[in-house]
């Protein structure tokens, strides 16, 4: 996903550069980023790298871009008036974010469904490990890490599926499902629901529990869709 013979890309590290600049300073809630050309030159990468790298900071709730002002970092809970901002759906003119959601909502339970009886020890293990990593970088508040520990969660698991077809159809979409879950992220407040609903799913997939599992990924789904404002029906 992020990551290409275990060398990271470009976007995602500046990411976390930039992310490091607001957790850590010098950037504090309500600062303007430097111009992207000055940006681009300190992290040593290029200006389409680096408005890649915004979007996803964007996606995230971290910044928000304003069209002829620049890049502003966002306060916490979205500001004094509590006004979080709604990111823009890069995929518009492809697929709505509810047809993403009701395809995810079609095949990821099935998905889980079947990892719970063909999953190996070792792919249910990095699914644990996935969990794990993402209560530790919610408790410090990376929302880089967060994010890839989301995408490996339900990367893995449709593996596990051992249905090449969802396999090959997931990869096909890989960006848009990539920027489908980080989303609702947006919502610093209720990261810990998505633990939560992953927590679920890994008890039911250890438990070799095929009619849990696909429950338990269909709950965290719409559960998921509804945080950005996306109602399935069904």
């Amino acid at each position: 996903m992020n990551k290409v013979g275990g060398r990271m890309l470009v976007p995602q590290s500046a990411v976390q550069r930039i992310q490091a600049m607001i957790l850590e300073g010098p950037l504090a809630p309500g600062e303007r980023l430097p111009a992207q050309r000055e940006l681009a030159e300190q992290l040593g990468i290029s200006r389409a790298s680096l408005r890649e790298a915004l979007s996803v900071l964007e996606t995230l709730g971290l910044v928000r871009v304003e069209v002829g002002r620049g890049v502003f970092v966002v306060e916490p809970g979205g500001g004094p008036a509590g006004r979080i901002p709604e990111p823009r759906w890069r995929f518009a003119d492809r697929y709505s974010q509810h047809e993403v959601y009701e395809t995810r909502l079609t095949l990821e339970p099935r998905a889980a469904g079947l990892a719970a009886v063909k999953s190996a020890a070792g792919p249910l293990a990095e699914i644990g490990r996935s969990v794990d990593g993402m209560r530790r970088a919610v408790e410090s508040g990376d929302l880089i890490a967060v994010a890839e520990c989301d995408s490996v969660f339900h990367r893995t698991i449709v593996e596990c599926s051992g249905n090449r077809m969802f396999v090959e159809l997931f990869r096909t979409v890989n960006g848009v499902m990539d920027e489908i879950q980080r989303l609702p992220f947006i919502h610093h407040d209720r990261i810990w629901e998505t633990v939560h609903e992953h927590e679920a799913i890994l008890a039911a997939l250890g438990d070799r529990d095929a009619a849990a599992a696909s429950s338990a990924m269909a709950r965290h789904i719409t559960a998921a869709a509804g945080r950005i404002g996306v109602i399935l029906e069904g």
